[in-house]
């Protein structure tokens, strides 16, 4: 039966034939119900027992035409229509309605889905895009330190945060719509084909992040000097709100043509000025001077640096965090393997091309680096040159024994280190 009824919905059954009907419908008087007549002149009417009813009796009474063709348009509505490749097809709009449904019941379960964080250690920015905070003034945003970020220490390295700060700056710029086309470039510097370069950057780090860990990155602009900009920054555990690292640096502008230092226009001094927060640098400044060193007075030399393309920006010079690999390429190996570096003070003099070739000077202040037994704090002047002696970037770097801040173990050094 339910095979039967599934091909009659697809195969239409034909109807009877015309013939039948007109022969039906032809003659009332031949047989009414099996009730016969004889003749008119008999006079009288007979019955006939043995007659039985057809399968359909259709009688029109005599004289309702109309009902005799409400019938006959019934029937006609009633046949299926002939079949053809369209009323074959399967009808989907019942599976559409569904699909429609289930999309309507999952996208306003997920607009009620509640994002406010369930445990301390889940991010505030979930989607590490940043947000302005702070009447506006400052730029906040979330890193999770990644596996490749981190070091032999299990700690991320200070190319890792440099990177950070970096990123925010440029999102900063963006997110307030100051991005026009140049590398953190406003649209009136784009227009003047001026870039912001960093003349002094000082950095000082209370505990480096280990795998896994959350930071936030707030950083924000101050004015410096008549034709200079300060950008600060405060690095933090974004669960428990512990100060990890403090940087600021002070910035002025360059003609990306002539390669010449700019005056800031007024223009562009209208476009940044409204972004200026009054407040001290975040890091007491280091006013002490950095020395010159050379051959005579450096205790470690690395030569034969070159930068590769990956090490170039979009202004097309040298980034600034790969000035921090170099002047660390020639740092003490015992110093490394003993130490973590708590500060570094840098001083920009020139910009480094593709086809530079540098050289990386170390000159160790502390005498007392060698005993590894009792570690004690120390200090190093840098300095990044050209092969033909022009100075690239002046540098010091301050070092504390990295398992005694870690771990409050005093002289916990490695085998392999001692």
């Amino acid at each position: 039966m339910v095979a039967t009824a599934a091909a009659s919905s697809f195969f239409p059954v034909p109807s009877p034939s015309g013939d039948a009907k007109a022969s039906k419908y032809g003659s009332v008087s031949a047989s009414l119900g099996g009730i016969k007549s004889k003749s008119a002149s008999s006079g009288a009417l007979q019955v006939n027992t043995n007659a039985q009813a057809p399968p359909k009796i259709i009688v029109p009474p005599v004289g309702l035409t109309s009902s005799m063709e409400t019938l006959k348009n019934e029937d006609v509505v009633s046949s299926p229509a002939p079949r053809t490749f369209i009323n074959q097809l399967p009808d989907w709009s019942m599976l559409l309605a569904a699909i429609t449904t289930m999309f309507l019941a999952a996208e306003k379960q997920w607009m009620m889905l509640d994002w406010k964080p369930k445990r301390p250690d889940m991010l505030i920015d979930p989607f590490g895009i940043g947000r302005i905070v702070q009447d506006g003034l400052v730029f906040r945003q979330n890193f999770s330190i990644r596996s490749y970020e981190i070091g032999a220490d299990r700690t991320a390295s200070i190319e890792t945060l440099m990177n950070h700060l970096q990123e925010t700056a440029l999102n900063h710029v963006k997110t307030a719509g100051l991005l026009g086309d140049g590398f953190g470039a406003t649209p009136e510097m784009s227009k003047r084909n001026l870039i912001w370069v960093v003349t002094r950057m000082q950095i000082l780090v209370d505990r480096y992040p280990t795998w896994g860990d959350v930071v936030q990155v707030d950083t924000w602009v101050s004015a410096s000097g008549k034709n200079g900009m300060r950008r600060d920054w405060l690095v933090r555990d974004a669960k428990t709100g512990e100060t990890l690292a403090r940087a600021s640096s002070v910035w002025v502008m360059m003609n990306k043509v002539t390669r010449r230092l700019s005056k800031i226009p007024e223009e562009v001094r209208g476009e940044i000025e409204p972004y200026f927060l009054t407040s001290d640098p975040v890091v007491n400044e280091d006013s002490r001077k950095l020395p010159k060193i050379d051959d005579n007075t450096a205790d470690y030399i690395r030569k034969s640096l070159a930068p590769r393309w990956n090490d170039l920006d979009v202004n097309q010079h040298v980034n600034n965090v790969k000035y921090i690999s170099w002047i660390l390429d020639s740092a003490p190996p015992p110093i490394l393997e003993s130490h973590e570096l708590a500060g570094i003070t840098l001083e920009y003099r020139r910009e480094c091309g593709r086809d530079s070739k540098l050289q990386s000077l170390t000159a160790v202040s502390d005498t007392g680096i060698g005993n590894l037994g009792n570690p004690g704090e120390a200090e190093c002047q840098h300095l990044l040159r050209l092969e033909d002696g022009a100075e690239i970037v002046r540098g010091r770097t301050e070092w504390r024994p990295k398992y005694a801040n870690n771990f409050g173990i005093m002289g916990q050094i490695p085998v392999e280190s001692a």
